[in-house]
């Protein structure tokens, strides 16, 4: 979905004017004209403001253009799983299971392998070492553990 039918939705399904809107995110109609008609897109900042008001995440306010992953677990992120900072913004690099109010669940690569190897399904019957270590493969590519 474009910019323009994400924000024209969300204003539309909580019964906002376009100069409603624009009151509070700090812009004037036109703006969100100029938006709703694909004219233009919020600046960072607005985008940060239009997260917080319809309680989404910048990325789906654009449209959802990447998928993002969870740079500690490798958890796919949809808005009900990304985590959040104490001020409530979106922390888009974490899930809510690894990262909420500005500290991380598991403090070390091996207390989330522990976790991994004793929790996630084992429909193979693979030897916990031998999926450890498939585990550790994969934690090792992403952000937060390299």
């Amino acid at each position: 979905m474009e910019v323009k039918n994400v924000i024209c939705e969300l204003r539309t399904n909580r019964g906002f004017s376009q100069e409603a809107l624009a009151e509070k995110v700090h812009v004037t109609r036109q703006a969100v004209s100029r938006w709703e008609n694909g004219e233009t897109v919020p600046n960072t900042e607005t985008l940060k403001l239009l997260s917080k008001l319809f309680d989404v995440s910048i990325n789906t306010l654009l449209g959802s253009p990447r998928k993002l992953i969870c740079q500690c677990c490798g958890m796919p992120l949809e808005d009900s799983v990304i985590s959040r900072e104490s001020d409530g913004t979106f922390n888009e690099d974490y899930c809510k299971w690894c990262y909420s109010d500005g500290s991380f669940a598991y403090p070390t690569k091996e207390s989330l392998l522990d976790y991994l190897v004793g929790h996630m399904p084992n429909p193979d019957h693979t030897k916990d070492e031998d999926r450890r270590m498939q585990f550790d493969a994969y934690l090792s590519q992403l952000k937060h553990w390299k």
